[in-house]
């Protein structure tokens, strides 16, 4: 019983830190991050139904859950490419960093497509 009030001021200050830090991140980060969670939040929304309402077309539920988890994984990419603080994409342009991300989601949606039959 005595360690609860040290764990939960630990998880506050921990939350905090967190905060104070993520206030710092530019804005087109935060908006990439948005973006993430709603491709996420997509997927997670599209599995929940299935669970409830069933898969019987099994190859719409498979695209519709790869395209959104692959969206999210190229937003991703994104975000490192145009983080600043990143020095591995130093040389690299924001708008070249974009010009991939939208190529290869047009890739990703040619194949999703193609999946439904």
């Amino acid at each position: 019983m005595g360690r609860s009030p040290t764990t939960k001021d630990d998880a506050q200050a921990l939350f905090q830190s967190l905060r104070s830090a993520y206030a710092a991140t530019p804005t087109n980060l935060k908006i990439i991050d948005l973006y993430v969670v709603f491709a996420v939040s997509t997927a997670v929304i599209q599995v929940v139904y299935m669970a409830i309402v069933g898969s019987f077309p099994f190859n719409s539920f498979l695209s519709g859950v790869l395209s959104c988890v692959g969206t999210a994984v190229l937003a991703v990419c994104l975000r490192i490419q145009v983080n600043k603080e990143n020095k591995e994409f130093k040389d690299l342009p924001p708008e070249r960093a974009f010009a991939d991300f939208v190529l290869c989601n047009l890739v990703l949606h040619l194949v999703i497509m193609n999946f439904l039959g």
